[in-house]
């Protein structure tokens, strides 16, 4: 006994003395906030993991930009997929949520108010994903976890109340940016830094937010569209503003790397039917961007069938034997033996795939066709209708050039198209139809989550739904994604909630703002 309390001293000091090698004397003891904002930032773009589920395997082809054969792309044919579903929800709040809260909640009335304001507007734009997505789900709460226990089990906020709080979220941050205070500059991989450019972005992204809420309130829809556009700041004023993430070998591509493995390009996926149709009848110059022709994607491009007539899009809400009968309907093949693989379909273009190829997170193209849906609701934002479309539409085909220089169009090309589409003639009911699949071709592949939202806010374009045997929806199209299963065992009070507002956690239950 006397033995261990005598060398209790010394075992002390040893302890000490080791737990201070963990200790660099030169190291900083302050967290730099740029560098994580630059990684929020980041990963928005480049996690496979959800632009794999949440945005191709559901969102894109749920809205029949893609089709696929294979069982596992789930949004094809309307299966549960729980691990799939759940990915976007399970991804984003541990990473993306939690640390822009942690910027947001440390650098707030600091002098590091730049930094403080994208933060939030990154912390705004995941969370406004997520619930577009599931419908209520934590917003208040979210990512806090480390501060109190109080918020180990966050609450789901009401979807209505989450709009509220997006629309004062984002107005805090457009009004909180200062060209005067520290800038983090070239970590701020969105604008460099650019304080006018973040603020047409905010504007541009409460013009969505507000159009969102159209159909079920539009006193407030109307009053946070017309604020935004009326700001001094404005909106995007170009394609120069759009909000993208160019990547580079060692942070790719989300889209590329999911579409680059072999058994999703070569094997499952094919640009859908309703796509490759829609843009032939109307002579859409994106038909050779969006595909790289018939064949064998791993093939050599000499075999390539590259001539837009011959482009043939893959019918959604088939397997690899259905399929069989349906190419033979639309006259591919002559007969169901006939049918070797899926290279009679039209695969996407190589060169919007490569890992180091941008990512667009809000476009030019977007805010000017929802401007113009705007001024059909008769409500006071600057210009006119028909400009606004127009510059939409153009804007959407010139966009891809910054995947490749190839894919510019010439200007009386595009001029033609967009006369071809009748906008200034057309009545009310067609004009909202022309924005409404413009929007959905303008959002294709970076951000289906988006095509999937506007497409359920507008009904446009108007989707034929599949009905494969043992669906989810008894073949009607998803209105949102299921929770993810361990919210029912981690948060189980908090999930009972959400899903008794909902009326139960179903493919088939509309969210707030999703009204006929």
């Amino acid at each position: 006994m006397v033995l261990a309390v005598v060398m209790l001293p010394f075992a002390s000091c040893d302890n000490e003395e080791l737990l201070d090698l963990n200790d660099n004397p030169n190291a900083s003891t302050e967290l730099d906030f740029d560098f994580i904002l630059a990684q929020v930032q980041g990963d928005m773009t480049t996690n496979g993991y959800v632009q794999s589920r949440g945005n191709i395997i559901y969102s894109s082809t749920m809205v029949q930009q893609f089709a696929s054969t294979a069982g596992f792309v789930s949004g094809d044919k309307y299966f549960w997929n729980e691990q799939y579903t759940s990915a976007t929800f399970e991804s984003y709040y541990p990473s993306i949520i939690k640390n822009a809260t942690h910027i947001v909640d440390n650098t707030k009335g600091t002098e590091e108010v730049n930094t403080y304001a994208m933060a939030l507007v990154v912390r705004t734009y995941a969370l406004h994903r997520i619930t577009d997505l599931y419908g209520d789900v934590p917003y208040s709460e979210a990512g806090r976890g480390l501060e109190s226990q109080e918020f180990w089990f966050p609450k789901y906020d009401a979807q209505q109340d989450i709009y509220t709080m997006i629309v004062s979220d984002l107005k805090e941050a457009r009004e909180t940016l200062s060209a005067s205070a520290p800038n983090p500059g070239t970590q701020d991989i969105y604008y460099g830094g650019d304080i006018e450019q973040w603020k047409r972005f905010i504007n541009s992204l409460l013009v969505r937010v507000g159009m969102r809420m159209s159909k079920v309130d539009a006193g407030l829809a109307q009053s946070v569209v017309e604020e935004a556009a009326n700001h001094p700041s404005g909106t995007f004023l170009s394609n120069e503003d759009n909000t993208m993430v160019i990547h580079n070998a060692a942070a790719r591509n989300g889209n590329s790397d999911v579409i680059i493995s072999d058994n999703y390009k070569a094997a499952n996926a094919r640009i859908s039917k309703t796509f490759i149709d829609w843009m032939k009848n109307s002579n859409d110059p994106r038909l050779m961007i969006v595909s790289g022709g018939v064949g064998d994607p791993d093939g050599s491009p000499d075999d390539w069938k590259t001539d837009p007539a011959d482009q043939a899009g893959m019918p959604n809400g088939y397997d690899s034997e259905t399929i069989k009968d349906a190419a033979v309907e639309d006259g591919l093949i002559s007969s169901p033996d006939d049918y070797v693989d899926n290279n009679i379909f039209s695969f996407i273009n190589p060169k919007l795939y490569d890992f180091e190829d941008p990512m667009f997170l809000h476009t030019y193209a977007e805010v000017e066709l929802l401007l113009a849906e705007a001024l059909l609701k008769g409500w006071n934002v600057p210009g006119d209708a028909g400009e606004h479309f127009e510059n939409g539409v153009a804007a959407a085909i010139d966009k891809w050039v910054a995947y490749d220089e190839s894919f510019a169009q010439d200007a009386g090309t595009v001029s033609a198209y967009i006369d071809g589409l009748g906008f200034d003639a057309a009545s009310t009911a067609d004009k909202e139809r022309l924005i409404g699949e413009q929007y959905w071709s303008a959002t294709f592949l970076d951000n289906s989550f988006e095509s999937y939202a506007n497409w359920r806010r507008t009904g446009y374009p108007v989707l034929t739904p599949t009905n494969y045997p043992g669906n989810e929806t008894g073949g009607t199209i998803p209105r949102r994604l299921r929770y993810p299963a361990f919210e029912v065992s981690e948060n189980p009070d908090n999930y009972a909630t959400a899903v008794g507002n909902l009326g139960g956690d179903n493919f088939t239950n509309r969210m707030w703002w999703d009204v006929e």
